[in-house]
C-alpha cells in the first residue's frame, strides 16, 4: 500500500508541532501601542526618578539624598501625619458599609439618595477645600450655628488650632470619600441573591444578625478594594487638600504637613530636585507596598472562593 504515513506510525519520540494560530497574538498585536506609550510615559519617568534621587548636580551621590530627607524632621513628621491619616480608613469604611446597608434596605427614593451620598465624590478637590475652608473658621458658619445652639464648648479653632487641624483634614476627606464606598458597596449588596435574605428572615434572623452573616461576607472584596484604594489616598493623594485649605503652609506650625507637600516644597520653592526625588522614591514605594498588599488579597479570595 501507498500513501503517506499515518499520524498514528509515527516514530514515539518525534512530537508533533502545533502551529499557534493567528487569534492567539493579534490581542497583544492591538495592545502594543498602548503599551508602548505607558512604558514611554510612566516607565521612563520612574526610570529618571530613581536615578535623579541617587545623584546631586548630575554627580552620583548613592544613598546620601535619602539619609538627607530622613534626618530632616519635617520630612518624618509628613510621614507621621500620613501614617495619622490611615487611622481614619477605617472609621470610612465602616461608614460607607452602613450608608450601603441604610440604602439597602430604603425601598423608596433609592436612586436619589444614591446620587446625594455620591455627590461629593465627583466635586474637585479644591472647591471641597475652599468650601470648608470657609465653613471651619473660627467664626464660620458651623462655629456661629454651635454657639447659637448652646455648644460653645466645641466650637473649636477647626483649622488653627495644631491638636485639631490633622483631624479636622482627615473629616474633610471622609466626607468627601464615604460615597464612594458607599456606591461600591451597595452594587456588591445589590447583586446578592434575595433568597438568601428571604432565608435568613425566614429562619427569624434579625437586622443585624442579617448583615451580619450575609451582606459582610459577600462585600468582603469589595470592602478590601475599597480600603486599600483609600489607604493610598490617605499616602499619597492629600495634598490638594492641604495646599488649599492651609494655603500651602502646612499649618498651623506643621500639623497638616505631609510628605507631598514636603515634595512639592523641595522641588518648587526650596530648588532641592534631588531631595524631591528621594522623596517621592519613598511615597512611590510605600504607595506600591498597597498595591501588593491588595493583589494578595485578591489572590487569596480567589482560592478561597474557588
Amino acid at each position: 500500500m501507498t500513501g503517506g504515513v499515518a499520524p498514528s506510525t509515527l516514530a514515539p519520540g518525534r512530537i508533533a508541532v502545533r502551529r499557534s494560530s493567528p487569534g492567539s497574538w493579534q490581542p497583544w498585536l492591538w495592545i502594543a501601542p498602548a503599551i508602548a506609550v505607558l512604558l514611554a510615559i510612566f516607565g521612563y519617568s520612574i526610570v529618571a526618578l530613581f536615578g535623579e534621587s541617587l545623584t546631586f548636580q548630575g554627580d552620583w551621590v548613592g544613598l546620601e539624598n535619602f539619609g538627607l530627607i530622613f534626618s530632616d524632621p519635617l520630612f518624618t513628621t509628613g510621614l507621621l501625619h500620613n501614617g495619622l491619616l490611615l487611622l481614619a480608613v477605617p472609621v470610612l469604611a465602616a461608614f460607607a458599609t452602613f450608608f450601603a446597608v441604610l440604602l439597602f434596605e430604603t425601598k423608596r427614593g433609592l436612586g436619589f439618595y444614591r446620587a446625594v451620598v455620591f455627590m461629593p465624590y465627583v466635586l474637585a478637590v479644591p472647591v471641597v477645600a475652599v468650601v470648608f475652608g470657609q465653613l471651619l473658621q473660627r467664626n464660620g458658619p458651623i462655629n456661629e450655628a454651635l454657639r447659637s445652639a448652646g455648644l460653645s464648648a466645641i466650637a473649636l479653632d477647626w483649622l488653627g488650632d495644631p491638636n485639631v487641624a490633622l483631624w479636622t483634614m482627615a473629616g474633610v476627606i471622609m466626607w468627601k470619600e464615604v460615597g464612594f464606598g458607599v456606591v461600591l458597596i451597595l452594587a456588591r449588596m445589590l447583586t446578592v441573591s434575595t433568597e438568601m435574605y428571604e432565608a435568613a428572615k425566614l429562619d427569624g434572623a434579625g437586622f443585624w444578625r442579617t448583615h451580619w452573616s450575609i451582606t459582610l461576607p459577600e462585600i468582603r472584596p469589595i470592602l478590601g478594594f475599597y480600603v486599600v484604594t483609600e489607604a493610598i489616598t490617605m499616602v499619597s493623594w492629600v495634598f490638594n487638600y492641604v495646599y488649599v485649605l492651609t494655603n500651602g503652609q502646612g499649618g498651623p506650625g506643621n500639623a497638616t504637613v505631609v510628605s507631598e507637600l514636603y515634595i512639592y516644597r523641595n522641588a518648587f520653592q526650596y530648588q532641592q530636585p534631588e531631595l524631591a526625588a528621594a522623596a517621592a522614591v519613598i511615597l512611590f514605594l510605600g504607595t506600591m507596598l498597597f498595591v501588593i498588599v491588595f493583589v494578595r488579597m485578591q489572590r487569596r479570595s480567589l482560592r478561597v472562593s474557588s
